[in-house]
């Protein structure tokens, strides 16, 4: 290396270049070998392609030979069908043609028979034209001839068959009503007795009449000078202050209190009987204890309708409706209680309800409450019924309690079974012997009311009111009265009674036809 004079560093570096070049060359040598190898594997799986190709190729080919062979047997299988199917639809349409021929045929027969029917038939009926005026006018002459022979025209007579056979009708419906009436009456008669003895039985209220006046008891006859004081000024205060008469007679030892209100009667009593008690008589002293009283009352007038509606079993009843129903206690009607005929009749018709099936509860609401208008019908204008059917509405009570309060005197329809058994219990409480009491102008008024209603009807005689008014007695003319029309008369007294008269309880109509036969023996 000396000799060369070369330094050492390059001979490395000409190393390495030449290592570089050498490694170079052997890359490119191997990748080349690579890349042949490569292309040559490439070449193979290339014609293992077209291989596959070729051989998919022919298997497709024959797939679809045979799908093309398959559709054409399809296509030639369907095609047969088709033709067959065809021949059928067209043998059947010849068979259809030929059958509408010779229905065809049948009708051209038919219609030639019908042709001659025609003509036959309107052959006949000329000739039955021809009859029929042949009889027309036999006819007309043989009437003719009974016209004269009979000396009546056809209307006449006609006119006289008509009234034969009304008055044969007449009497026939008049026996058929009779029968009827007869066999209601026994299956009716015997039902409702049974119904209201039954309840009657079940439920028995003493008879209380109230009056007009109350006796107060006094200590000493001292006392009547104390009541009416210097120059009568006590006197006219409690009169004044109570709104009752204070009558004191001779009387030993009591003053009598007259007023037609019994709740104030009853005040204005208490009201004495405290100032008794008291001992202080004066105006003023007079005025306090009547204020104290009429608070005390009002307290009792609600326990007396609380008292009721826990008798009856009513719940949920307003407490402005109780004391409403209080009040009754002091109302009276032909001296009657108001408040007990009303628990009387609540009672009744639950009785009534349960024999029948019905709401009890609601029969008893509707009974207690019935009169209810007549608690303020002398503070309010019109009719207790009106006045009731307000509070009723007012207070939001069943529509059932409403048409029962409005129907129980019959001034309205009853719409419903709880509305009529009301106007029974009603009537049942009202007509009890001794339940109520009454003038004697208006017991004498009635019955006279009562003859008249059969006196303008065409055939009675005479008529009588007996057993108080329950029953009247109509006598007929014999002679212009047969036994059925007795019957249509009772009915319509009966009728006319209903429609004209207001009563309680019931009236009986009796037709009395009698007939007698009198000769003298001289």
């Amino acid at each position: 290396m000396k000799e060369f004079g070369m330094p050492p560093v390059l001979l490395i570096f000409i190393g390495i270049i030449i290592g570089i070049i050498t490694g170079i060359a052997i890359y490119y040598i191997i990748n080349q070998n690579k890349k042949n190898k490569e292309q040559e594997q490439a070449q193979s799986m290339l014609e293992k392609a077209q291989k596959e190709i070729e051989k998919q190729k022919k298997e497709a080919a024959n797939e679809a030979k045979e799908e093309h062979q398959r559709l054409k047997n399809e296509l030639e299988k369907e095609t047969r069908e088709k033709k067959n199917e065809l021949k059928e639809s067209e043998n059947r349409l010849n068979q259809r043609e030929a059958n509408l021929d010779k229905r065809d045929s049948a009708l051209q027969k038919r219609e030639t028979t019908l042709d001659e029917l025609q003509v036959s038939l309107s052959e006949k009926q000329n000739s039955l034209q021809k009859e029929q005026s042949k009889m027309e006018e036999l006819k007309k002459q043989e009437l003719e001839k009974l016209e004269q022979i009979s000396g009546l025209t056809r209307q006449k007579a006609k006119e006289k068959v008509m009234e034969e056979v009304k008055e044969n009708m007449t009497k026939e419906i008049a026996e058929y009503i009779h029968e009827r009436e007869n066999e209601a009456k026994l299956e009716a008669d015997s039902k409702a007795q049974e119904l209201i003895v039954s309840s009657m039985q079940r439920y028995a209220a003493d008879i209380a009449s109230d009056q007009t006046v109350t006796v107060v008891d006094l200590p000493n006859e001292e006392m009547k000078g104390r009541l009416i004081g210097r120059e009568g000024r006590n006197i006219r205060t409690i009169e004044a202050v109570t709104g009752v008469d204070l009558i004191i007679d001779d009387t030993p030892e009591a003053v009598v209190l007259s007023s037609f209100d019994p709740l104030r009667r009853e005040i204005a009593k208490q009201t004495l009987e405290a100032l008794i008690k008291d001992g202080r008589i004066h105006p003023t002293r007079i005025e306090e204890l009547y204020d104290k009283i009429c608070v005390d009352m009002k307290q009792k007038i609600i326990e007396f309708g609380k008292d009721a509606t826990f008798r009856l079993g009513l719940n949920n009843v307003d407490i402005n409706l109780i004391e409403l129903i209080g009040k009754l206690h002091f109302r009276t009607s032909y001296g009657q209680n108001v408040l007990d005929h009303s628990i009387e009749v609540a009672e009744l018709s639950g009785l009534l309800a349960g024999e029948l099936e019905q709401n009890v509860a609601l029969a008893k609401r509707a009974g207690l409450l019935h009169d209810i208008g007549k608690s303020v019908d002398h503070e309010l204008e019109g009719s207790h019924v009106d006045i009731g059917v307000d509070i009723a509405k007012k207070y939001k009570e069943n529509p059932v309690v409403i048409n029962a309060i409005a129907s129980h005197h019959g001034d309205t329809e009853a719409t419903s079974i709880i509305s009529t058994i009301v106007q029974i219990a009603d009537t049942l409480s009202a007509s009890r012997p001794g339940a109520r009491s009454d003038s004697l102008e208006n017991y004498i008024n009635r019955l006279t009311q009562l003859e008249e209603v059969a006196k303008n009807i065409k055939g009675v005689d005479k008529s009588f009111a007996m057993q108080a008014g329950r029953e009247l007695r109509v006598v007929v003319k014999p002679e212009e009265v047969d036994d059925l029309e007795s019957h249509r008369i009772a009915r319509e007294v009966k009728e006319t009674i209903e429609k004209t008269m207001k009563y309680p309880g019931v009236i009986k109509v009796t037709v009395i036809r009698e007939t007698r036969a009198e000769e003298t023996a001289k």
